[in-house]
């Protein structure tokens, strides 16, 4: 199958909003890993069950009539059914399982017999934008560092991390932008080679003495770098230590969430890695799990040296811990530990792409940031360094950080730029699941919370209802499926900004009440910085801590 992404203003279906919705699932195979598998990222991530489903998804979008809504459930088009003109016009559960149930052995068990299928995050509701969809978050991370433990700077820092691919692949950029020099670990040569042509790396290494050379050169002249080293995270980190070279920065995005599809073990060929998915998963469990403890307790060392280490989202603490490493969490998370301030304000990580697949659409909405945020110097550096740095995959998109209310001015902004023809078609509006109101995990969104609510899934529960109240176009909710399976729900929401009046109340209702509800969570759990932000903005928070009975 040949995944094509449509340009221009053509329409294939009855309007913009389903449209849109088929582009940007043509979208997600477009810049996924393995289009012929429908995987987009993470080793399961997909964006429908199987080939039937996803011709099915397509033809039944350029089919559906205006006032009815395609239901999907674990990417399996399930039918069509009437609702009215301003109801979303897909509705999506994916890898959603009863929670006595929700464990990795349970999901390999419904997935083999192709029952179900995870969505990733951003995977099964068509909202993933290649690497540059987690590239703010992996910069602003490191940025924050710099700010708390490195005078603001990492001219002169090492940055030691691991895995490419679609989520981990843009830590290479993402430390060059911020002015380190990244060293990435990875095990699949095909990956690191995307990677550096695509522009998200720089250079390739196949030796650790070629690596630690071109880094220890770079760090000497205080230049940004990224490398990417062909090897195993589990033999790299060790030998490095051993070594007695201490990195400034060490994290890890490998798919250490999946044993049997994602982390790859030390010692095994990858035919070998193959045979022993169909035939002994459980061996490569165990060998997973061995070579995790190696991994995280070289972490371990090197934060006990004196290195900043965090975990960046991908259970690797969590397996770490089932493999017999006690102190796993002592690596604190990079939400908790960088980011909570930013959520407790809704701000999160904010998306746009071009539908008619024009570059110039996207840099005159950087132009309209630049002209209306120049107050928010977050987001104006990004934008400035976005523009410069990161290249287009697929639609041309962009991301940044934007909380409560102004999410809504620059969707609304955008909007009339497209009624008033100054773009050349329509764009989507979406989001990270991993956002302020949408995601319940405890052990990485909501590790920690102040007031204990930490594995409380009503919160993505309510942010699905609550978009689907407010007009959205798609709307979704996910759970964890293979390793994450039992550990987080979360939901997704998108939008299409045609320039309509009606596109206009959908993007203003949404965007609002939901980055509203990202407050009121963090509200609700005792956060200061939340409380007055409700205040601030006036949203409908009701206070119950000093109230009466």
């Amino acid at each position: 199958m040949k995944i094509q992404i449509a340009s221009g203003d053509k329409l294939r279906t009855k309007n913009w909003r389903t449209e849109g919705l088929l582009r940007m699932l043509e979208n997600v195979l477009y810049v996924g890993e393995d289009p012929q598998n429908l995987i987009v990222y993470a080793a399961l991530g997909k964006a429908a069950r199987d080939m039937k489903s996803y011709e099915k998804i397509v033809e039944t979008l350029k089919n559906l009539e205006i006032g009815y809504t395609l239901i999907v459930q674990s990417g399996k088009p399930i039918g069509v059914l009437k609702t009215h003109s301003k109801a979303p016009v897909v509705l999506m559960a994916n890898c959603n399982m009863v929670g006595q149930w929700a464990n990795a052995d349970y999901f390999y068990e419904l997935n083999k017999k192709g029952l179900i299928c995870w969505g990733g995050l951003t995977a099964g509701d068509w909202q993933y934008i290649g690497s540059q969809g987690v590239i703010q978050g992996t910069y602003e991370i490191f940025c924050q560092i710099a700010r708390k433990h490195f005078n603001h700077s990492l001219e002169g820092r090492f940055i030691l991390t691991a895995g490419l691919g679609g989520m981990g692949g843009a830590q290479g950029l993402a430390g060059f932008m911020a002015g380190g020099a990244t060293l990435i670990v990875e095990v699949d040569e095909e990956r690191i080679d995307k990677r550096l042509k695509n522009g998200y790396l720089q250079k390739k290494a196949k030796t650790l003495d070629q690596a630690l050379s071109l880094i220890q050169d770079a760090i000497k002249k205080k230049e940004a770098l990224s490398v990417g080293l062909l090897g195993n995270a589990a033999q790299i980190y060790p030998q490095i230590l051993q070594r007695g070279i201490l990195p400034d920065i060490v994290t890890d995005q490998t798919s250490a969430h999946d044993l049997v599809y994602g982390y790859i073990p030390v010692g095994f060929t990858p035919e070998e890695i193959k045979e022993l998915r169909e035939k002994n998963p459980k061996k490569l469990m165990e060998a997973s799990l061995a070579s995790i403890k190696i991994h995280l307790e070289a972490m371990l060392g090197f934060q006990k040296r004196g290195s900043i280490v965090f975990d960046n989202g991908n259970l690797i603490r969590t397996q770490a811990k089932n493999a017999g490493v006690q102190e796993a969490f002592n690596i604190p998370v990079f939400t908790e530990a960088f980011l909570r301030d930013l959520f407790c304000q809704a701000i999160g990580p904010f998306r746009w792409v071009s539908l008619c697949n024009n570059k110039e659409d996207i840099a005159k909405i950087d132009a309209f940031i630049l002209k209306h945020f120049e107050h928010n110097k977050i987001v104006s550096n990004w934008i400035k360094l976005a523009s410069k740095y990161i290249p287009f995959e697929g639609l041309p998109a962009r991301i940044a950080w934007l909380g409560h209310g102004e999410r809504t001015q620059l969707a609304l902004g955008v909007n009339e730029m497209v009624a008033n023809k100054d773009l050349s078609g329509p764009i989507a509006f979406t989001r990270d699941h991993l956002d302020a109101g949408a995601m319940a995990h405890p052990n990485i969104m909501t590790e920690n919370m102040l007031d204990g609510s930490d594995g409380i899934a009503d919160w993505p529960l309510l942010n699905a209802m609550l978009n689907c109240s407010s007009e959205a176009d798609l709307v979704a909710i996910h759970s964890g499926g293979g390793g994450y399976s039992g550990y987080m729900t979360s939901a997704g929401v998108t939008l299409i900004a045609d320039g309509s009046k009606e596109a206009a109340e959908r993007l203003s209702l949404s965007l609002n009440n939901d980055t509203a509800l990202g407050v009121m969570r963090y509200a609700d759990a005792g956060y200061e910085i939340a409380l007055r932000e409700a205040k601030s903005k006036n949203i409908g928070y009701f206070d119950l801590r000093n109230s009466k009975e």
